[in-house]
């Protein structure tokens, strides 16, 4: 993403208001009810759902949501969810993946088109981006957990793959499927991550400047204020002068 930030979410980027709380919350107990409806109601004998319990509770979401949102998943009434992923061109010719969590496909895919016409882009076929992307584990720390050295040799023993550090986090990255087995001995190494998760990462960033990223900007903005979107992925680079000018 920007600079020394490249591979961060925007969301986290900006640091946004609390008034954002909420929907962040909504969009972890998503994630949690979908992943106690996958498997096992027990974060001990389901991973997916230690994941996204472990990631709320990063978030401080509160311990009767976090209860809330794995009974909904055995309730009569509970929603299908569907997890669909959106490949799409932004402004600058950047790559974005949009991956969503929705109970309506129709509303979904509606509305994410209309983001992409809106903000200076264009949904592509499945596909069409994500041969540009590695699908890979991504651990997060803060920087308080330790400095570069530290980080570095933790990771290596851990199995991963390569680490990101910045002043604020680091960010670890290890193949797709050890993504559990590393998150485990990090944290036995580091304690809890801030978060832990899969992601895209760019092969390689396409720089985006002036006016672009102002348009860039508002289309991923837009993206994660969705309901059904839980994440969005980029290659874009944007320099730290045109974040700084753009980015509101």
């Amino acid at each position: 993403m920007a600079g020394h930030s490249k591979f961060k979410n925007i969301m986290h980027r900006k640091g946004r208001a609390d008034a954002q709380r909420s929907k962040l919350f909504s969009k972890l107990s998503r994630e949690i009810t979908v992943a106690a409806k996958s498997g096992m109601p027990d974060p001990a004998m389901n991973p997916r759902l230690r994941l996204a319990v472990a990631n709320a509770r990063a978030e401080s979401m509160p311990k009767d949501n976090i209860e809330r949102a794995i009974k909904k998943a055995s309730g009569a009434d509970a929603a299908s969810y569907e997890e669909i992923r959106y490949e799409g061109f932004g402004p600058g010719g950047t790559g974005v993946i949009v991956e969503v969590l929705t109970d309506n496909r129709n509303r979904a895919a509606a509305n994410v088109r209309s983001l992409f016409s809106k903000h200076g882009g264009n949904l592509g076929e499945t596909g069409s981006v994500s041969f540009m992307f590695d699908r890979v584990g991504r651990i997060v720390y803060p920087a308080s957990a330790g400095g570069e050295d530290a980080m570095m040799e933790a990771a290596i023993e851990a199995g991963a793959d390569d680490v990101e550090s910045d002043e604020e986090e680091h960010v670890v990255f290890s193949a797709f499927e050890s993504l559990n087995e590393v998150a485990a001995a990090l944290e036995a190494a580091l304690g809890a991550a801030k978060s832990t998760g899969l992601a895209w990462r760019p092969k390689s960033l396409t720089p985006v400047e002036g006016d672009a990223v102002a348009t860039l900007l508002k289309l991923i903005d837009s993206l994660e204020d969705d309901d059904d979107v839980q994440t969005v992925w980029g290659n874009y680079d944007i320099s730290d002068a045109d974040l700084e000018a753009f980015g509101g």
